[in-house]
C-alpha cells in the first residue's frame, strides 16, 4: 500500500510537470531539458546535417578567388525537403509544447535558418526581427542579427545592411563565435560591393576569432589569393604558408604550394630553365595526376608572361586534353585560348568556337558564364554571316562551272579528305614499348612500322579507304550472311550486329561520314529560285556584317570592304541607303573621302532620313531631339488632317533636316509617303511606299504602309498575296492608327518620365488594400511564375504601401526589352487566385528613374499619368 502511494505521488508530480503553462521550478526544468535534447536538439542536428550536405556537394574553384561563403545549393535543399520539414516540425513542437521553456527562441531561430535556406525570405526577416526584439539572450540576438545581416546582403538591400552593421558596432560583449561569424559576414557584405579592401579587412580579423583550423586555411587562402591579384607577394606569400596549416583538403595544398611558388621564385626568377623544372617535376609527381590540367595551363600561364605566345597556345592545347578533377578549369583553358585569338590575332571565329567551348564546362549561372555568354552575342552574329557568306559564294562559283568541272571538283576534295583522314592516323600511330618481355608475344613488333594490320593505324584507316572507294557504304558483313541470304526467296531481314558479333564496331569509322561524289553534286544549286536565294542571303549577310564590323568590332576597314562589296554586287538592295551612311561614317572616321557617299545619297535617295543626316552632320540627337520632333510630328499631322499637304511636307522637311535621326523618323516619313499620296501620281506613292517597306525597322507601321499599298494594287498581284492578308484597305482606319499614335506622342512629350531602353527596370503590380485581400496567395504564385518561366533570371519579388494601394515590385530586369517580355508573359499566362482582370491589365512596367520621379508624388493621379505614359513608350 505504501508503494502504491508513493507510485501515485510521482505520477502527480510528474503530470504537473508536463504542463506547459505552470511556471514553476519542477515545471521548467522538465520543459528545458525535454525542449533541449529532445525537439530542439534533434532540429538542430538535421539542419546541421543538411549543412553539411552543401558543403560536401560544393566543389571549390581554386583557379579563382573563393567566395567568403559557400553558396546555397538549390538542389541540395530540394533533395532534402524532407528533412528539413522533419526539422521544421520539431522546432515548433519545441515551441508549442515547452512554451516556458528557455530554448523557444531558439527554436524560432531555426525556424529562420529553415525559411532562409528554403528561400522564404520575407519570413525569415520577420522571424529574426521576431528573435532580436524578444529574446534575453544577448549571444542569440547577436547570432540573429548577423545572420539577418547576411540575409539582407543576399537580398541586395544593403540600406538594412548599414543599419545592422551600425547596431551591431555598438554593441559590446558579443561572444568569440559571434565576433567571427560577425567579420565573416562583413567580408561577404564587402565581397558583394566590390571593396577589395574590405573584404580583407574583415577576413583579417575573422581569423582572430577563428576556432576551426580547416575553416581558418580556408579563409588563409582567400587572402593569400587577394593579396596575390593585389601584387603584394610578400603578403601572398605569407598567407599561401599559413593555408598549409590546419590539415587542409590535398587540392587546397596542392594550389597553395603552387600559387607560393609563383610569388616567392616563378614570377621573380631569371632562372627559366630552373622554372620549367618546377612544373615539369609537379607534371609528373604521381599524387597530381588529377591535376594535370592545372599544371600544365599554369605553365601556359608562365610562358605567356615570357612572350611566347606559339608555345603558351600548345601548352593550352595539352592543357585541354589532360585528366582533371575540376570541369571548370577546361573552360578557363578555352577561355584563355578565345582571349589570345581576340587579342594577338583578331581571329573572331576561332574566339567564338573556343568560348562555346569554355561554356561546355561552366555553369550557367556561373558569373563568368554570363560575361563569356554576353562577349559572344557579336561573334555569333559575325561567325553565321561569315560562314554564310562563304559557303553561298562557293555554291555559286561551282553552279557556273559545267558538269564535268563539278564533278572533278567533287572528286577531289573527297581525295584531300582522304588523305586528311590518313595523316592524321598517322599523327596519332604511337610507338609501343620494346622491352624483352615484347619477344616473347607472338606479336612483338607492334611499333608504328608494324607489319601486323591490326597494330597499324594507318594500314586500317587506308584499309577502310579502299573498301569504300570499291564497295561505297556497303556494311561490312561477313561472307556466311551474304551466301546464307542467296538460298531465302524473300528479302532477309538481318539482325543488327550485337556486341559480340564480328560485325559490330566500338565506334563508326570515319571514313563512313566522308560525303559521295552524288551527295556533293546534289547540294549544288541548279534552279534559278535557289541561285536567287542564295544571292539574297549573301546580300544581307554583306550587309549585316560591315555594320557588325563597324559598330561592334572597330574593324572600320573590314566594315568598308563588306559594305562596298554590298553596294558594288547588289546595287539594286534596299540596304543601299543605309550602307552609304555607314561608309560615310567609316570613312570619316579613317580621315576618308566621305563626301563622295553624302553626293551618292543626295543624288540616289533625297527623301532618306541617311540624307538628311549627312547634310546635317551636328544635328541635335538624343532625348532632346526626340521630344522636339514629336510635337513638330504632331504640327505635321494635323496640317495633313486639315488638307493642307504642303504646309505638312514642309514641316516633315524640316523636322528631319534638324533631327534627321530619332525614334520619329519613321513615323515621319511615313506621313510625308501621305502626303506624296494626296499630292502626287499613284506610281510615285506606290513606289515611295515600297521603298518604305523593304527599309523599315518598326513593324506596326510597316503594316500600316502595307494596308496603304493594298488598293494600289492589281487584281493578279492581290492574289499573290496570302488570302488572309487580302483585306480592304480602309484609308480612314489607317488615319485613324496614324492619329492615335499621334496622341501617344503629344503624351510622351508632355511627360515627365523618359524612356530608357537601356536603363535597369522593375515590374510592379498595384491594387488597393481590398483587391490586395483577396489575393493572399500572389507572392507565392509569382515565385512559382518565376520558377518555371523566368528560372535563369533570379527575380525577386516585394511589396510596398503607397497612395493607399498595395505595390508589388518584381525585379530587376537589364533593359526595358526584357522587362517588356516579362509583361507582355505575364499577361498571357500568369494566375492567381483573386487576382482580377483589371489589376493584371494595370500593371506597368518602370525605369528605375522614372519609378524615383513617380515616387516623389503622393497624389494618387500620378499613377494614371505614369500608365498613361507606358501605354504610349512601351508598345
Amino acid at each position: 500500500m505504501r508503494i502504491f502511494s508513493r507510485l501515485a505521488i510521482v505520477i502527480l508530480l510528474f503530470s504537473a510537470a508536463c504542463s506547459s503553462e505552470r511556471n514553476t521550478f519542477t515545471n521548467r526544468t522538465f520543459h528545458n531539458v525535454t525542449a533541449h535534447f529532445n525537439a530542439y536538439y534533434l532540429a538542430d542536428v538535421k539542419l546541421k546535417e543538411v549543412e553539411a550536405e552543401v558543403f560536401q556537394n560544393y566543389k571549390e574553384d581554386y583557379t579563382q578567388i573563393l567566395p567568403v561563403f559557400i553558396p546555397f545549393d538549390s538542389a541540395t535543399i530540394q533533395s532534402n525537403a524532407e528533412k528539413l520539414q522533419s526539422s521544421r516540425d520539431l522546432a515548433s513542437k519545441a515551441i508549442e509544447w515547452h512554451k516556458i521553456s528557455k530554448w523557444v527562441d531558439d527554436s524560432y531561430y531555426l525556424l529562420g535558418k529553415l525559411d532562409y535556406y528554403q528561400s522564404q525570405f520575407d519570413d525569415a526577416q520577420n522571424t529574426f526581427k521576431y528573435v532580436n526584439v524578444n529574446s534575453k539572450s544577448p549571444d542569440l540576438r547577436h547570432q540573429t542579427l548577423i545572420t539577418l545581416l547576411r540575409l539582407y546582403v543576399d537580398q541586395g538591400e544593403f540600406e538594412n545592411a548599414n543599419f545592422t552593421i551600425d547596431y551591431l558596432s555598438k554593441e559590446s560583449r558579443i561572444s568569440d563565435e559571434n565576433r567571427y561569424e560577425l567579420y565573416r559576414t562583413l567580408a561577404y557584405y564587402y565581397e558583394k560591393r566590390g571593396d577589395k579592401s574590405g573584404v580583407i579587412g574583415a577576413l583579417d580579423k575573422a581569423i582572430e576569432y577563428s576556432q576551426d583550423k580547416k575553416e581558418a586555411s580556408r579563409i588563409n587562402f582567400i587572402l593569400a589569393q587577394r593579396y596575390q591579384r593585389e601584387v603584394f607577394d610578400a603578403l601572398a606569400f605569407e598567407y599561401y604558408e599559413k593555408a598549409l596549416l590546419g590539415n587542409p583538403p590535398y587540392e587546397r595544398s596542392f594550389y597553395a604550394q603552387l600559387y607560393a611558388q609563383q610569388v616567392a621564385e616563378l614570377n621573380a626568377s631569371k632562372d627559366l630553365r630552373k622554372v620549367r623544372k618546377y612544373y615539369d617535376d609537379l607534371y609528373e609527381d604521381t599524387k597530381n595526376r588529377d591535376l594535370k590540367d592545372v599544371v600544365i595551363y599554369e605553365r601556359a600561364l608562365f610562358e605567356e608572361k615570357q612572350g611566347d605566345t606559339e608555345l603558351t597556345i600548345d601548352l593550352l592545347h595539352q592543357a585541354a586534353k589532360e585528366p582533371g578533377s575540376n570541369p571548370r578549369v577546361k573552360g578557363y583553358i578555352y577561355q584563355k585560348l578565345a582571349e589570345i585569338n581576340l587579342g594577338a590575332f583578331k581571329d573572331y571565329r576561332a574566339t567564338k568556337y573556343y568560348l562555346d567551348s569554355a561554356l561546355t564546362f561552366i555553369n550557367q549561372s556561373d558569373p563568368i558564364a554570363l560575361e563569356i555568354t554576353s562577349q559572344k552575342e557579336s561573334l555569333d552574329q559575325y561567325v553565321f554571316h561569315f560562314e554564310r557568306i562563304q559557303d553561298n559564294d562557293s555554291l555559286l562559283s561551282l553552279a557556273q562551272l559545267t558538269p564535268e568541272e563539278q564533278k572533278l571538283v567533287a572528286e577531289n576534295y573527297i581525295k584531300s579528305e582522304e588523305e586528311r583522314l590518313i595523316r592524321e592516323a598517322e599523327a596519332l600511330q604511337k610507338p609501343q614499348s620494346t622491352s624483352i618481355f615484347d619477344n616473347l608475344l607472338a606479336f612483338s613488333d607492334r611499333g608504328s612500322g608494324s607489319s601486323f594490320y591490326f597494330d597499324n593505324g594507318v594500314a586500317m584507316q587506308q584499309g577502310a579507304i579502299d573498301f569504300r572507294r570499291t564497295w561505297g557504304n556497303r556494311a561490312l558483313q561477313d561472307n556466311w550472311r551474304r551466301s546464307a541470304i542467296s538460298f531465302q526467296n524473300a528479302a532477309p531481314t538481318i539482325t543488327e550486329p550485337t556486341e559480340g558479333d564480328s560485325t559490330a564496331t566500338e565506334k563508326e569509322s570515319l571514313v563512313s561520314q566522308l560525303p559521295t561524289v552524288e551527295g556533293l553534286l546534289a547540294g549544288i544549286p541548279n534552279s534559278p529560285e535557289q541561285i536567287e536565294s542564295l544571292n539574297l542571303e549573301l546580300e544581307e549577310s554583306y550587309f549585316e556584317l560591315g555594320k557588325l564590323l563597324y559598330f561592334d568590332l572597330k574593324e572600320t576597314e573590314q566594315s568598308i570592304d563588306n559594305l562596298e562589296t554590298l553596294v558594288r554586287e547588289y546595287p539594286a538592295s534596299s540596304r543601299k541607303p543605309e550602307a552609304y551612311y555607314l561608309l560615310y561614317l567609316a570613312q570619316k572616321d579613317l580621315a576618308g573621302n566621305s563626301q563622295q557617299y553624302v553626293g551618292r545619297l543626295n543624288r540616289e535617295f533625297p527623301d532618306s532620313q541617311y540624307t538628311f543626316s549627312v547634310n546635317n552632320p551636328d544635328a541635335a540627337s538624343g532625348n532632346l531631339a526626340y521630344v522636339e520632333s514629336s510635337k513638330r510630328y504632331e504640327q505635321a499631322y494635323n496640317a495633313y488632317y486639315q488638307g493642307k499637304y504642303q504646309s505638312s511636307k514642309n514641316i516633315i522637311r524640316s523636322t528631319l533636316e534638324d533631327y534627321p535621326l530619332t525614334r520619329n523618323t519613321e513615323r515621319l516619313l511615313l506621313l510625308d509617303i501621305m502626303n506624296t499620296g494626296k499630292t502626287e501620281s499613284r506610281a510615285r506613292y506606290r513606289e515611295r511606299l515600297e521603298n518604305y517597306i523593304q527599309n523599315s525597322q518598326d513593324q506596326a507601321l510597316i503594316e500600316l504602309a502595307r494596308n496603304m499599298l493594298k488598293p494600289l494594287l492589281t487584281s493578279a498581284e492581290l492574289a499573290e498575296l496570302n488570302p488572309k492578308e487580302i483585306e480592304t484597305a480602309d484609308s480612314t482606319q489607317v488615319e485613324r492608327k496614324v492619329s492615335a499614335e499621334n496622341g501617344e506622342n503629344e503624351a510622351l512629350s508632355d511627360s515627365p518620365y523618359e524612356y530608357n531602353e537601356s536603363a535597369t527596370h522593375i515590374f510592379v503590380i498595384a491594387m488597393d488594400a481590398g483587391q490586395a485581400e483577396e489575393v493572399k496567395n500572389l507572392l507565392a504564385d509569382l515565385d512559382s511564375f518565376h520558377s518555371t518561366s523566368f528560372a535563369k533570371e533570379r527575380l525577386r519579388t516585394g511589396n510596398m504601401n503607397k497612395w493607399e494601394n498595395v505595390i508589388f515590385i518584381i525585379s530587376p530586369f537589364s533593359n526595358a526589352e526584357k522587362a517588356k517580355d516579362y509583361y507582355s508573359k505575364f499577361q498571357k499566362d500568369f494566375k492567381s487566385e483573386g487576382l482580377s482582370d483589371e489589376v493584371k491589365a494595370n500593371s506597368f512596367v518602370i525605369s528605375i528613374e522614372n519609378f524615383q520621379v513617380l515616387s516623389k508624388s503622393k497624389k494618387l493621379e500620378e499613377l494614371e499619368e505614369y500608365r498613361a505614359f507606358f501605354k504610349s513608350a512601351y508598345k
